[in-house]
């Protein structure tokens, strides 16, 4: 499969595209569920309630996958592995990052969309939230709009890569 480039690596990961965590249960089987992310420099942070089943595999186990996909304009497929760490009130102040998911997803980049970040982001803090920072152990970052076939990408990759 094509690599991302680290450029469109990094406008992927600006872009307000639902991920889906995968964390494990008590007998090891997974557990798959849409989580609002945010990519920083220090990893990747998601928001949750306490009461959410997912929340309570991350505070118990701390393996985590977080995938994101992408249609047109930007198609692909980007996959982090590793381990989270919680943060929690009144240790850590989760409410600015808090406030940034709320804006990349409820505002999206639009000014006119800040009385619904405002109103989101004040009902965010009537809940008994937490945030986890899952800090990547594995990357995979796929450029779908490259990609022309196994035999197609095999062949591309053996052009690309000596010796392979």
């Amino acid at each position: 499969m094509p690599r991302m480039t680290p450029e469109t690596l990094a406008e992927f990961l600006q872009l307000p595209i639902v991920g889906v965590i995968a964390t494990l249960r008590r007998d090891g089987m997974p557990y798959t569920v849409p989580v609002w992310w945010l990519h920083r420099d220090d990893g990747i942070w998601i928001t949750g309630t306490y009461n959410r089943v997912w929340c309570k595999h991350l505070l118990r186990d701390p393996r985590a996958s977080l995938c994101i996909e992408s249609g047109p304009p930007l198609t692909g497929h980007v996959e982090f592995d590793g381990r989270v760490t919680p943060f929690e009130l009144p240790e850590f102040d989760i409410w600015p990052i808090s406030r940034l998911l709320a804006e990349k997803y409820v505002g999206r980049g639009d000014p006119a969309n800040a009385p619904a970040v405002d109103a989101f982001f004040a009902n965010m803090q009537t809940e008994p939230r937490l945030l986890f920072r899952l800090e990547p152990q594995v990357t995979r970052a796929i450029d779908m709009r490259v990609y022309r076939g196994k035999r197609a990408d095999r062949e591309y990759q053996q052009q690309r890569t000596p010796d392979a």
